[in-house]
């Protein structure tokens, strides 16, 4: 692989460390569909004719969508906003309060990668309410990502996004396309209290639901399946239908330091020979 690109947004259990061993397990297509994009670091550092990419956060695929259509005019409001000025608590709070008060989507985009290198670790969650409600990060001075902003719209031009779940990310699939899963990670126990980025939660009943979906599609439309995990007893009783491979990759999986260590990722590949053989 050439060069990596980083993504534009800070992103919890974000890709950018796993892309060569994700393009290395991802059979060759014409079509790349995600339907969990997060911050696009596979589509970013990947090759193919056409992306589908999908997220069930509105803000997300609505700063994608304004970015690819005018990337000059987006860089250049947000970029008003990584100044010193901005980048004291009680300015952060207000501009939160105002993302969350107002339904304007190119406001909302400018403030949602504003709070994403001004707030707490990157982190987007939103309370049951659906308001922003990521704290204050206190950096120094957050980066301002321009180059990162006109590299993914550039590349954004062969691309269409879609504000959906993957049900309906897999009905789009084209028949030669290949699937990349990144869903919120399984707990590594029963006990890891993991929340959702969209706010809507992801279940160990939805992670059984996507391996359902993805054994299917492999099974019925011969469409590659690529699902990213834990590698748990769990996962590999859910993935039963694909091949393995295990991969290392350092994650912080709780707020301690003694927290951050090495956690193994589980690919599993679903392909139409993978799910026969697994068929009794």
């Amino acid at each position: 692989m050439t060069k990596k690109h980083r993504a534009f947004l800070k992103w919890a259990g974000g890709k950018y460390g796993l892309v060569e061993d994700i393009h290395r397990h991802l059979p060759q297509a014409s079509t790349l569909v995600e339907p969990f994009v997060g911050a696009g670091s596979v589509f970013l550092n990947s090759d193919f004719d056409r992306y589908l990419l999908s997220d069930i956060n509105p803000d997300l695929i609505h700063l994608y969508q304004l970015l690819k259509a005018n990337p000059e005019r987006y860089i250049a409001e947000v970029r008003k906003l990584f100044t010193a000025k901005y980048n004291d608590k009680e300015t952060y709070l207000g501009i939160r309060k105002e993302f969350n008060a107002t339904s304007n989507k190119f406001d909302r985009a400018v403030m949602f990668l504003y709070m994403n290198r001004h707030g707490f670790n990157g982190l987007c969650r939103y309370n049951k309410k659906g308001g922003f409600n990521v704290p204050f990060g206190s950096y120094k001075k957050p980066y301002f990502p321009e180059k990162e902003l006109y590299l993914f719209a550039e590349k954004a031009q062969k691309a269409e996004f879609f504000c959906q779940g993957y049900v309906e990310s897999f009905a789009k699939a084209p028949d030669d396309s290949v699937i990349y899963c990144d869903p919120p990670y399984a707990p590594l126990s029963t006990t890891a209290n993991f929340t959702s980025y969209s706010g809507g939660g992801f279940t160990l009943d939805d992670q059984a639901a996507l391996a359902n979906e993805a054994e299917a599609i492999a099974r019925e439309r011969a469409i590659p399946v690529l699902i990213s995990n834990h590698d748990t007893t769990h996962t590999r009783r859910l993935y039963h239908g694909a091949t393995w491979s295990v991969v290392q990759v350092k994650r912080t999986i709780s707020r301690n330091g003694a927290g951050r260590n090495k956690v193994d990722e589980l690919l599993a590949l679903f392909t139409q020979e993978s799910v026969a053989k697994s068929q009794p």
